[in-house]
């Protein structure tokens, strides 16, 4: 598996958050990585509040909060239809699992991703599963622990490699089950991150030799949206990006190699996921 990917797609103006936050993405276990794009990791010591903003990815993330003035706790996140906004302050910590699209499924196999899509969730008791062995880097997760017991271990150590073993005990513990659809929605998913040429679903489904109807169930099962919100959402990562990194961007053209049918089509998506009109956020950012 690769590692940690270094782009920013999805942050809103990320050089503003990497000045006031210390952001980091760690690999998993050898054993979670078929699973997960990767740990993410910020810490916070704010003498002003500051709200982020992220364009989700078609992802369902796990995430060890803690905020100033708040008891911490744990939550599932599951794919994100609108632009997230988070107020930052005081000093705080949040270690998060990012699963790859599909790779969710897999420690939750009774519930269609669906059913977790557009929420946020408190994790209060988060399933232990079988005990993991204890290693000098992994400590064991008990089944006796409490959730309390869970967010602690995760989000005390002053270590950081404490809590990505943290992160991974736990994530072993609820023993993920193989299944070769999540291996196929996986593939599906990172084809169409990587492929610019796939626009339209019928000709996607007609590649992989699926139905349309069969492949917007399986997005369903186990990615928690559809192939066509999924060709949208990477394409709207891709403008925000090119937005934050180049001086002078050709609309007309990025919405062309984009597929959109035309500039108007890419400026009225951007400005609904991200807020403003891409030439303005361009401006912003800058």
């Amino acid at each position: 598996m690769a590692a940690p990917r270094r782009d920013t797609r999805g942050i809103v103006d990320a050089a503003e958050l990497f000045a006031r936050v210390r952001f980091r993405r760690r690999e998993p276990a050898e054993a979670l990585r078929p699973y997960l794009e990767h740990y993410w990791l910020i810490d916070w010591d704010l003498p002003q509040p500051y709200t982020s903003h992220v364009v989700p990815h078609p992802s369902v993330n796990i995430v060890f909060q803690r905020f100033e003035g708040r008891a911490p706790f744990a939550e599932v996140s599951g794919v994100g239809l609108e632009l997230f906004t988070q107020q930052l302050q005081g000093r705080g910590r949040v270690c998060g699992i990012q699963f790859r699209p599909g790779g969710f499924r897999p420690f939750f196999p009774d519930r269609p991703v669906s059913d977790w899509t557009g929420l946020r969730v408190r994790f209060p008791e988060a399933p232990a599963g079988p005990v993991t062995q204890a290693t000098p880097t992994t400590p064991a997760l008990h089944l006796t622990q409490t959730p309390q017991d869970r967010v602690a271990a995760v989000l005390d150590p002053p270590e950081e490699d404490a809590r990505v073993a943290a992160l991974d005990a736990f994530l072993l513990s609820l023993d993920p089950r193989p299944d070769p659809q999540a291996d196929l929605a996986m593939s599906l998913v990172e084809r169409i991150r990587t492929d610019r040429g796939i626009r339209r679903v019928a000709d996607f489904a007609r590649s992989e030799s699926l139905s349309v109807r069969l492949l917007q169930r399986l997005f369903s099962a186990y990615v928690g949206v559809g192939p066509k919100w999924v060709i949208l959402r990477y394409r709207i990562h891709e403008a925000l990006e090119r937005a934050e990194t180049e001086r002078a961007v050709d609309w007309a053209a990025l919405a062309a190699d984009l597929g959109y049918a035309d500039q108007a089509h890419l400026v009225r998506d951007f400005t609904a996921t991200v807020g403003v009109p891409p030439t303005a956020y361009a401006q912003a950012v800058r």
